[in-house]
C-alpha cells in the first residue's frame, strides 16, 4: 500500500490486509474499485443524509469556485455563502435569534463549544465556572477537548493527562446529574454536554423523561446546557435538530456532518442568545478563537444547495416516518445467535448489538463486519460491539430489505 495513514485504523493489519478503495457512490450504494457495490448501512460517518451523486451541490460548489474559493473570515471579512448559511440555520435552530459560528467539522465544533462556555462565564464574571460534565457512552470529537469528553475510555486511554476538570455521570440518570453538579458545587460547573442520542458510544436513545429532566436540572443550578447534535443535526432524528423533538431549548448546539451531506467539511457552532448577546456586548473585545477555513465560501455553498434539497424533499420529516420503518425490518434480527438485540426506533439511526458473551471471543465483530462486506453491506462497530445503522435518509422499502437480509447473511456466516 501506499502512504496513507488511515483514521481509527491499526496499520499494520491495514498493512497486512489491504484497504478496501472507495470509488464512487450513488444514492444509498456505493462502489469499490473493483466494481463491488454495498449498501452503505453507515451513511459514510453518520454523514450523507440525502445520499450519494446529487450533482446540484457538486454543482454549487463548482460555481462558487469560479467566483471565490475561499477568503478568511477573521475580523470583519465575511463572503455571502457564509452569511447566507449563517441565516439558514439559525432559522432552523430550537431557539429564536441564534447566532452561528462556523467551523471545519464536528470536532472543531466541540472544541468551539467547550471555549465557548468557559469564556462566556469570564465574561459575566464567573470565571470559577470551569467544569464540564458528560456522560458515559459519550463521543464527542477527536481533538483534545473532545477526548477529555469522551464517554468511551477506549477513546481516552493512551495520550497521557488530557483537559482537566470534567466529571462523567450515568448516560440515563437526570438525578446523578444534578447530585453531581451540587457535588461539584454549581457554581463550578459551566456546563453539561449531552448527546440527545447516543451515537458511538452504541445507539443508546434517551429514556422516557431523561433530557427534559436533565435540562431542567442545569437550568435549576444555572449550567449551560450543550446539545451535541453532530449525528442528529439536519434530519437525522427526525426533525431539524433532536432539540426540537424534545424541546430541549439549548444554550449551546454542535452540528457538523448533515450541514453538507458530507461532501464538503464543516461544523457548527449554534448559541443562543443568552450565551451569543455576552460576546457581542460593547466591551467584550475579541474574543481569540477561529478557523482557517471557517466560513468556507466554497463549503457554504454546498451546504445551502444540501439543505435546499433536505428542505425540497422533506426529509426530516421523511425520516420521522422512516424510524419506526427502519426499526421493522431490522427487530426480526434480534432473534439471531449471535444478536444481543437490536436498538431502533429513535430517529435513522439504530444498532445490532452483538452477543455480549460471544463477544468475549476474540475477532467476532471484525469477522461479522467482513461476512457483511460480502453479503453487500458496508457496516462497521461501535464502542458496545454492535453494527451501525444508520443508511442516509433518502433510502426506500427495498433499500431497507435489502440491508436487514444483508446483515442476517453476514450474521449467519460467523455462527
Amino acid at each position: 500500500m501506499g502512504r496513507f495513514w488511515h483514521s481509527f485504523a491499526d496499520m499494520a493489519a491495514v498493512e497486512t490486509g489491504g484497504e478496501l478503495v472507495i470509488e464512487r457512490g450513488e444514492g444509498v450504494h456505493i462502489w469499490d474499485d473493483r466494481g463491488r457495490r454495498y449498501l452503505d448501512a453507515t451513511a459514510s460517518l453518520w454523514y450523507c443524509n440525502v445520499g450519494y451523486g446529487r450533482s446540484e451541490i457538486a454543482e454549487a460548489a463548482a460555481a462558487q469556485m469560479k467566483r471565490l474559493a475561499a477568503y478568511s473570515t477573521f475580523g470583519d471579512l465575511a463572503n455571502r455563502p457564509a452569511i447566507d448559511l449563517a441565516e439558514r440555520v439559525s432559522a432552523f435552530a430550537p431557539v429564536p435569534d441564534s447566532r452561528v459560528f462556523l467551523t471545519s467539522g464536528g470536532s472543531d465544533s466541540i472544541d468551539t463549544a467547550t471555549k465557548m462556555a468557559r469564556r462566556y462565564w469570564q465574561l459575566v464574571g464567573q470565571p470559577e465556572r470551569t467544569v464540564f460534565v458528560n456522560r458515559q457512552h459519550a463521543y464527542h470529537g477527536m481533538h483534545l477537548g473532545g477526548t477529555s469528553l469522551a464517554g468511551i475510555q477506549a477513546n481516552v486511554a493512551g495520550h497521557g493527562p488530557l483537559v482537566g476538570d470534567v466529571v462523567t455521570v450515568p448516560w440515563d440518570d437526570a438525578d446523578a446529574l444534578r447530585r453531581a453538579i451540587e457535588r461539584t458545587g454549581p457554581g463550578r460547573v459551566a456546563a453539561f454536554f449531552c448527546e440527545p442520542i447516543i451515537g458511538a458510544g452504541g445507539v443508546f436513545a434517551p429514556p422516557e423523561g431523561y433530557l427534559q429532566a436533565a435540562r431542567k436540572a442545569c437550568r435549576d443550578l444555572g449550567v449551560l446546557f450543550v446539545a451535541d447534535e453532530v449525528i442528529t443535526g439536519f434530519g437525522r432524528a427526525g426533525a431539524w435538530f433532536a432539540s426540537d423533538r424534545w424541546d430541549l431549548e439549548p444554550d449551546i448546539i454542535t452540528c457538523a456532518k448533515g450541514i453538507t451531506s458530507g461532501y464538503l467539511p464543516m461544523g457548527a457552532v449554534v448559541a443562543s442568545p443568552r450565551v451569543a448577546e455576552t460576546f457581542f456586548s460593547p466591551g467584550a473585545g475579541v474574543w481569540r478563537h477561529g478557523y482557517t477555513y471557517a466560513g468556507h465560501a466554497t463549503v457554504a455553498a454546498a451546504a445551502i444547495a444540501n439543505l435546499d434539497i433536505m428542505e425540497r424533499e422533506r426529509l426530516p420529516g421523511r425520516a420521522l416516518d422512516l424510524e419506526r420503518r427502519l426499526a421493522d425490518a431490522l427487530a426480526p434480527l434480534a432473534n439471531h445467535a449471535l444478536v444481543e438485540e437490536v436498538r431502533a426506533g429513535t430517529g435513522v439511526i439504530a444498532a445490532v448489538q452483538l452477543s455480549v458473551e460471544r463477544l468475549k471471543e476474540p475477532g467476532l465483530a471484525p469477522a461479522v463486519i467482513a461476512a457483511c462486506r460480502e453479503a453487500g453491506i458496508m457496516t462497521r462497530a461501535l464502542a458496545t460491539g454492535a453494527l451501525q445503522v444508520s443508511p442516509s435518509l433518502v433510502i426506500d422499502e427495498a433499500g431497507l430489505s435489502e440491508l436487514a437480509e444483508g446483515i442476517r447473511a453476514g450474521l449467519d456466516a460467523c455462527v
